[in-house]
């Protein structure tokens, strides 16, 4: 890790790096909270938690600065959770091993967790500089972000004082995000009975591997593969042709990220074996073909593999596999408001057997404008209600709406240009940042989201820029500088 510590600024790689040795999967970042609230007391912060485990530290202003309002800087505790299959990697115990690239940090198979990690270090750094000129700080770190927002939501009114709010979540240099899309998840469950193997069927198991995936909002229109809808449709084709009784099937981890990987297990009369392989050797060159310049590395491999003891029944089979081929995914429309925006999307994200007689399906649903994130839900869900399965929604959670006329945009705008000399770009985003639900609280609230480069967020792959992470944290120390 030394190439990495001694990369400048110091202070906020070597507490990235700190916060890469801490596992922190959403739902369990009771690690993560005892080290924010040791750090404050070794440091003589002030400091508090809530009953969600939100935590929040306290910091004075530097000496001339005492009358300027307070700014809160938020980052989120939690990291996605995302490794290569043949990667051996507990994120519950183990550390994430970063390492520098040319100008990239990467880790060794897994998620990285710079989102929000270099937004967490970034905040540790200021708290304990004593060469930095700014106001009352106040560092918020929520949990939970990444699978439910679930700190925003619980966290209650007056956590904070401050009615500034810089989002530390961002992951494109030279971009001011002054919105984002809300969303909501819907579940679909089909309930199954099992049938026996018909007598002399051979089993096989076909995966599909080597995806990019990525972030369901931030990377939805790269036109990335979709492991389910991929596997989904071999399968569909040859039931068509085939007597196929699937036993097995499983695709996908996170509502929030694109599918990378998926596999399932199916037999078939082996009068039928030779013409499968041939029909999968065509599909095969046929999804590399439509795949070369958004996946090229993907890969389809169809083996024999044990026989399985039973199979899904007939009509729940022919329910799914109707379902998983005809569910939308992906843009469903781009914004005219806002030129290059998704405004509307849909991720097919998992499939999973669960209980020996039940497969849920969940999928996420985003969109700027409100109105179209409910219609895209229902739509999903008309789709699995005519295929028989029982569905859900989550609470869902709000859109932060642009405002163009906002003084942290101004100041911020101003400060960008001044360091270095063009005008950034002012967008919103199609991800979902905890924003909106801040400003249902805080409704005079004045934010602004901004970071470092990073890319792959939500696999294997994220890479975290180090020039960019320069900028970024240079913009970071002039806005505090410049607020009055």
């Amino acid at each position: 890790m030394s190439n990495i510590e001694n990369l400048h600024p110091h202070l906020l790689w070597k507490y990235f790096l700190e916060v890469c040795e801490i596992p922190r999967p959403s739902k369990k970042e009771d690690r993560i909270i005892a080290y924010l609230l040791d750090f404050a007391k070794k440091n003589k912060l002030e400091a508090k938690r809530d009953e969600i485990g939100n935590v929040i530290i306290f910091k004075k202003a530097t000496k001339g600065k005492e009358n300027v309002q307070p700014v809160v800087l938020q980052s989120h505790m939690d990291m996605v959770c995302e490794k290569h299959s043949e990667v051996a990697h507990d994120f519950d115990v183990d550390p994430i091993i970063p390492h520098l690239e040319g100008n990239w940090i990467k880790a060794n198979g897994t998620t990285l967790g710079a989102d929000d990690g270099i937004g967490i270090a970034s905040q540790l750094a200021l708290l304990v500089s004593d060469d930095i000129e700014h106001g009352p700080i106040e560092c918020l770190f929520t949990v939970d972000e990444e699978t439910g927002l679930t700190g925003a939501f619980e966290m209650k009114p007056g956590f904070f004082t401050a009615k500034t709010l810089l989002n530390l979540d961002s992951e494109d240099e030279g971009e001011l995000f002054i919105g984002c899309a809300g969303g909501v998840d819907t579940l679909a469950t089909f309930d199954y009975d099992n049938r026996p193997i018909p007598s002399g069927y051979i089993a096989f198991r076909m995966d599909v591997k080597g995806l990019l995936g990525g972030h369901s909002g931030d990377d939805i229109h790269k036109g990335h593969g979709n492991s389910i809808k991929i596997i989904n449709r071999f399968l569909w084709k040859s039931t068509m042709k085939y007597d196929l009784c699937l036993s097995d099937i499983n695709g996908g981890n996170l509502r929030n990220a694109i599918p990378r990987e998926a596999y399932a297990v199916f037999t078939i009369d082996p009068a039928y074996s030779d013409s499968l392989f041939a029909d999968f050797k065509e599909f095969e060159r046929e999804v590399k073909e439509e795949l070369a310049l958004t996946d090229g590395g993907v890969t389809l491999s169809l083996t024999e593999a044990p026989l399985p003891e039973k199979a899904i029944c007939e009509s729940v089979q022919f329910d799914l596999l109707n379902a998983l081929y005809s569910c939308p995914n992906g843009v469903i429309a781009m914004s005219f408001e806002m030129p290059g925006l998704v405004e509307t999307s849909t991720n097919l994200a998992s499939v999973k057997m669960v209980d020996g007689d039940k497969i849920v399906v969940t999928t996420s649903q985003r969109s700027s404008v409100n109105s179209s994130k409910v219609d895209i839900s229902q739509m999903v869900e008309s789709v699995f209600r005519l295929a028989n399965a029982s569905v859900v929604h989550s609470d869902g959670y709000p859109g932060w709406k642009p405002n163009t006329n906002s003084e942290i945009l101004r100041i911020t705008e101003h400060a960008y240009k001044k360091l270095f000399g063009e005008k950034p770009i002012v967008r919103a985003i199609h991800a979902g940042l905890e924003c909106g639900l801040f400003l249902e609280k805080y409704p005079d609230l004045d934010m602004i989201s901004f970071g470092p480069t990073i890319r792959g967020a939500h696999s294997p792959e994220e890479r975290l820029d180090v020039q960019t992470t320069q900028k970024y944290w240079d913009l970071l120390l002039e806005v505090l500088k410049e607020l009055k």
